[in-house]
């Protein structure tokens, strides 16, 4: 049997990108596929365009920056579609209640619109109560069915998983 290896994605690869990704929205229920040029043109853009990837939305008062959104790009989301997902937002305690992260969260949809994306996805601490009443606002739900995980010891983990004992 051939060994297992890794690689990064290439253009080349696209195709077979384009087969497992319906395979695998296939799996998680989906019925009804764009048409495949779409996909294509889709995985090419989200995979291969140049991007760090790093953005960071500022809200400034006077001048003076008074909040923060941290963001980034994830794909896939729903079929070849992509999500920006919200990793911080954050609105100094001094100049909290005055409609900043209304702001950052309206700028952010309208963001994620230009981009094309098909979802707006965050994560917030279970004991953070003001900030699951802030996001419910917006017509978010909860999600019941996502387990959230961090790995923080990955450099340890990995040497134990390519060297077992």
């Amino acid at each position: 049997m051939p060994p297992l290896t890794t690689s990064r994605a290439e253009p080349d690869d696209i195709p077979s990108i384009a087969i497992l990704l319906e395979e695998m929205d296939r799996f998680y229920g989906a019925t009804t596929f764009s048409p495949l040029e779409d996909r294509l043109a889709a995985i090419k853009t989200n995979l291969f365009e140049e991007n760090l990837g790093i953005h960071l939305m500022l809200a400034r008062k006077n001048n003076e920056v008074v909040g923060l959104a941290s963001y980034s790009f994830l794909w896939p989301a729903v079929g070849v579609t992509r999500s920006l997902y919200l990793k911080e937002l954050y609105v100094s305690k001094l100049h909290r209640r005055q409609g900043i992260g209304n702001l950052l969260m309206k700028t952010l949809m309208e963001v994620a619109v230009e981009n094309d994306c098909s979802r707006l996805e965050w994560t917030t601490d279970l004991e953070n109560e003001d900030a699951q009443h802030f996001y419910r606002q917006f017509g978010s739900n909860q999600l019941s069915t996502k387990a959230f995980y961090r790995l923080t010891d990955f450099r340890q983990t990995s040497r134990a998983i390519n060297h077992p004992h």
